[in-house]
């Protein structure tokens, strides 16, 4: 499967934006595990191949073990979680499945992030969330394919 377009070329600079907005979430001081989780679980939800392919290999440079990596898809089942990554998993889930709830994000699943997270954090939090999910998109739309950031 070769991708649509090259994105990269067409709008250099508009994808270097996207990689600044990358760069500023990796410096905010959210835990880099839970940044992981939560841009595997999105891009999972989504079917990004190239992302789910993409954030599994930093899991593990980051030296994740393969029990969280293999598990993500059923975090609540799985006993490798912490509360505050459990809440994270659960608000980046809500707002990735945003119309699938009549409720959007619902209380419940806000108060329990809110609960883990202090204000600044729990924003970082929702932009990383509405990060993974630009890339996804943009990535499932172009027809991007697993390990081809790996070929170029």
């Amino acid at each position: 499967m070769e991708p649509r377009m090259k994105i990269t070329s067409v709008v250099p600079d508009l994808y270097k934006a996207m990689l600044g907005v990358e760069k500023a979430l990796q410096d905010s001081g959210l835990p880099k595990s839970t940044f992981n989780l939560i841009k595997l679980r999105a891009s999972q939800i989504n079917g990004c191949g190239l992302c789910v392919d993409m954030h599994a290999h930093e899991m593990r440079q980051a030296g994740e073990s393969d029990e969280r990596m293999w598990s993500v898809a059923a975090w609540r089942e799985a006993p490798y979680y912490t509360a505050e990554e459990r809440a994270a998993l659960a608000l980046a889930e809500a707002a990735t499945r945003i119309a699938d709830d009549p409720a959007g994000v619902p209380d419940d699943v806000w108060d329990e992030a809110a609960d883990h997270y202090d204000e600044k954090t729990l924003a970082t939090l929702i932009m990383a969330i509405a990060q993974i999910n630009a890339w996804n998109r943009i990535n499932v739309t172009i027809r991007s394919h697993a390990g081809q950031y790996r070929l170029s």
